[in-house]
């Protein structure tokens, strides 16, 4: 399934954090083409995300320091939602551990009547 521009920039931040790169490095790295990472890049530089430096004649991206704040906060909103998900099913679980132990309290097993059978 194709992925959307917004889940495109974010695998762009989640790249570039801590890292210098190209754009034929950053394309490959997030199973992109060329010409779609260059235009993630302009639109994250217009807003400040990315800079541009050039080194030994190689144009290398990297994050901003608002870059990487956005993309940690990305980070914490993705774990807190796994965190959610998985409070919703122990939260079910504990919900149906209390009718399994009524029910035991409620058909309690029979006791051996003659235990020196």
């Amino acid at each position: 399934m194709r992925r959307s521009k917004l889940e495109l920039c974010e695998d762009i931040l989640s790249t570039l954090f801590n890292r210098y790169l190209s754009v034929d490095s950053l394309a490959f790295q997030c199973n992109t083409d060329c010409m779609t990472a260059k235009k993630r890049l302009e639109f994250l530089m217009q807003n400040n995300m990315v800079r541009k430096s050039n080194a030994n004649k190689k144009e290398l991206y990297s994050l901003t320091p608002r870059g990487e704040a956005i993309h940690k906060t990305l980070n914490i909103t993705k774990r807190l939602n796994k965190l959610k998900t998985s409070m919703g099913v122990i939260d079910d679980n504990l919900h149906a551990y209390p009718a399994i132990s009524e029910q035991n309290r409620e058909n309690p097993k029979a006791t051996k009547t003659d235990e020196n059978y």
